[in-house]
């Protein structure tokens, strides 16, 4: 035999021993050339692989005849004849080892699967529905059942799809490459639902690389496994229906939104320490919710990520649910029960950076392909993540086709943008030297803000109703406004200065708040510069920081009737609501991912109390127009004095769209009863005393003013009338005009 040819009867056309080599040795990098049906004279060729076969033979699509017997050329290497046949008839392969024998479709047989447009829109980076090609889709293909696999590494010699159906070995179903966009594709036949995969990448250079999880996959093995699992995109007849029609009203900036902020993994756990599944969740999470008066819940990150400690702000899988409570199907389940309770549903989004894991995205192609090459760009000292290149138009297709993903496939209501502060600024969290200025010469990263704007743009314009939300720390201006006005696009932007502001005067000891008193007043200076949601938010009560009811000072009455005091200020106070779960239960410890949070505590009546009045202040926010409906106009607010700092009193009014529907709102943040406080307002008549933070049923110590009170006509702080209190210590009083 004649080491560089295999010599053939005169109709087998001869077959270059070189490649066969390549490809039994793992270099072969154009399987279509080699393997599959090739048109002979006469008839066609087919040529197939599998080390650790002995035989082979041809079969009939039906698997009823045998269509050719194979010789074997080299070790697992098969070739036969079929005279007369053609490149599109369909046939299936047999394989045997000694007496044992099963049968295989041939992935080589079929034709390219992505069309020239979606070439080019992913050349272009348009393609807005990128999850449809790329990634692993279930599908059937000229009569024959398998997957697709599609995956963009441009600078690869040659990528492989393993798995167990190949006994993970690379070369086995090496796949196609489209140069045209870089993508790597095969169909599969006979692989379906369920199977675990992963991609085996050889670099440009010959390197061998880590085995990667699919970047579009959607769903993953449960951590600390790493591996792809075909899922497909969900399938799933929705019945939301109504709620997507009135979710648009739910969404608005003149709508009561109150977000119940929640670690899937650490809101409940079962007996034995295990996590609740998204049914479970179901069940128990969304009637909590729908009980406590929120409107909207909000998930930390629940794309999948290797380490649960990141709370899943390091995710791998954008486009996997987390296994960890179940499938892509049972979280588009638990979508649609929180629609049923007529709550809308938030997820964390974390375009901003990914974690360096070797099974992920970190060189994925064995160059920077998803991140920057110059660490000055591309990491992120901060978190130990690697950070997008926003100028590649590949990556920003990928990232903003992932929004649409989540909208699209699961009916997902918002997403809550994460670390925007970080993707705006070249120079964020690094000193002078340690950045690249843009091609101005400034510090604003100009590919991530229009990457923003695409990706808020996309959201409004395809999905009626769905908003975002920025959680951004700076003062960067027009962040909740318009694109077309030259803001980003968000619908809300979280009000961090109010944050920090007033939680660092409620940790001061009520007989120093008289010299922090501007802390409280400061944020109504910019409270309309943006659409602002006030966040009490996770961070707040992890790191040492404590819990909640752990930075308020004084005695055990005393830090109870704080926090009360403090959470009806908020719910009283101009802006969209947040707060962490735990916060309504007046948790002691701070937040631990780890395990569930302390439920028992509302056997206590201080806990209870406190839970029971933030569902009151819930529906009191959602009932009451003047608390919502301009959340986000200067109309809506007015101080009534804002100058009482000697006794640590504020008093405003909120104002809703009619002329008569007003809220007064007292503050008192002192320990001490203050009888016969006048306040003006803008109506004589009665006032209705709709909530106390004093009251005995949230523990207070139920100092009031009977549950009404009676304004005169008598002119004060610059209103027509007016009306004297007594003021509840450490407590907050809410009144509202009756006609």
């Amino acid at each position: 035999m004649n080491l560089s040819r295999i010599q053939q009867p005169v109709a087998f056309p001869e077959i270059d021993r070189r490649a066969v080599r390549l490809l039994i040795e793992g270099g072969q990098s154009d399987p279509f050339a080699l393997l599959g049906p090739h048109q002979s004279e006469g008839g066609i060729t087919i040529r197939a692989y599998h080390p650790g076969a002995e035989r082979a033979e041809v079969l009939s699509a039906d698997e009823m005849s045998v269509l050719a017997q194979m010789e074997p050329l080299d070790v697992g290497f098969f070739a036969a004849f079929l005279p007369g046949a053609v490149l599109d008839q369909p046939y299936r392969l047999r394989f045997f080892v000694g007496e044992a024998s099963w049968t295989a479709g041939d992935a080589y047989r079929f034709p390219p699967l992505l069309g020239e447009l979606d070439l080019h829109l992913i050349g272009e980076g348009r393609h807005r529905r990128l999850y449809e090609k790329l990634g692993a889709h279930p599908t059937t293909l000229e009569g024959a059942e398998g997957t697709a696999f599609a995956v963009w590494a441009p600078n690869a010699r040659r990528v492989s799809v393993l798995g167990g159906f190949n006994d993970w070995d690379g070369r086995r179903h090496v796949m196609r490459k489209r140069h045209e966009g870089g993508i790597w594709e095969l169909f599969i036949p006979d692989i379906g639902p369920g199977e675990l995969y992963k991609y085996e990448l050889i670099s440009a250079e010959g390197r061998r690389l880590p085995l990667k999880a699919d970047p579009f996959a959607f769903s993953q093995e449960a951590p600390p496994s790493t591996a792809s699992r075909v899922a497909g995109l969900p399938e799933r007849a929705w019945s939301d229906a109504a709620w997507m029609e009135r979710r648009k009203a739910r969404n608005e900036h003149n709508a009561p939104i109150s977000i119940y902020e929640v670690h899937l993994g650490s809101w409940r756990r079962q007996e034995d320490g295990g996590f609740l599944s998204y049914q479970a969740l179901a069940d128990e999470l969304v009637p909590y919710v729908k009980e406590m008066g929120f409107t909207h819940i909000e998930l930390l990150p629940i794309s999948e990520h290797p380490f649960s400690g990141s709370w899943g702000y390091q995710p791998i899988g954008l486009y996997a649910p987390t296994a960890r409570f179940g499938t892509p199907e049972e979280f588009a389940r638990f979508v649609e029960r929180c629609h049923e309770a007529d709550i809308g549903l938030i997820i964390d989004w974390v375009p901003a950076h990914f974690p360096t894991d070797e099974h992920g995205l970190a060189r994925f192609d064995g160059t920077a392909l998803y991140e920057h090459a110059d660490p000055r760009q591309g990491f992120h000292r901060d978190w130990n993540t690697l950070i997008y290149n926003f100028g590649r138009t590949e990556v920003r297709n990928f990232l903003e086709a992932n929004a649409l993903y989540w909208l699209d496939e699961f009916h997902i209501d918002g997403l809550r943008v994460d670390a925007v502060a970080s993707m705006l600024y070249l120079d964020y969290s690094r000193e002078p030297g340690e950045w690249v200025p843009n091609v101005h010469g400034g510090r604003e990263n100009l590919e991530a803000i229009a990457f923003l704007r695409n990706m808020n743009t996309d959201v409004f314009g395809a999905f009626a109703g769905a908003t975002t939300f920025a959680e951004e720390s700076t003062a960067w201006p027009g962040v909740s406004r318009p694109v077309e006005t030259g803001g980003l696009g968000f619908g809300f932007k979280w009000n961090m200065g109010w944050m920090h502001d007033t939680l660092s005067y409620i940790q001061n000891d009520p007989v120093h708040r008289r010299y922090h008193h501007h802390q409280m007043t400061f944020g109504l200076l910019y409270a309309f510069s943006e659409n602002f949601v006030l966040p009490l938010s996770h961070d707040e009560v992890v790191h040492g920081k404590g819990s909640m009811l752990g930075k308020m000072p004084g005695d055990t009455w005393q830090r109870f009737a704080n926090l009360r005091a403090y959470y009806g200020f908020m719910w009283t106070h101009p802006g969209k609501k947040l707060l962490f779960m735990g916060g309504e239960i007046a948790q002691e410890r701070e937040w631990g991912h780890d395990g569930a949070l302390d439920w028992h505590l509302l056997e206590d009546q201080h806990h209870a109390g406190v839970q029971r009045l933030v569902r009151d202040l819930n529906w009191l926010y959602r009932e009451t127009p003047a608390l919502h409906q301009r959340d986000c106009e200067p109309a809506g607010f007015q101080w009534i004095d804002a100058s009482d700092a000697d006794q640590s009193v504020f008093s405003y009014l909120r104002r809703g769209e009619e002329p008569d529907e007003v809220v007064a709102v007292i503050c008192n943040f002192t320990p001490v009863v203050r009888e016969g406080y006048r306040i003006g307002l803008p109506f004589a008549g009665r006032w209705e005393e709709r909530l106390n933070t004093d009251a005995a049923i949230y523990g207070g110590s139920n100092v009031g003013n009977g549950g009404a009170v009676h304004a005169s006509e008598e002119a004060w702080h610059g209103q027509p009338a007016s009306v004297a209190l007594t003021l509840p210590p450490l407590g907050v009083l809410v009144l509202k005009y009756q006609r």
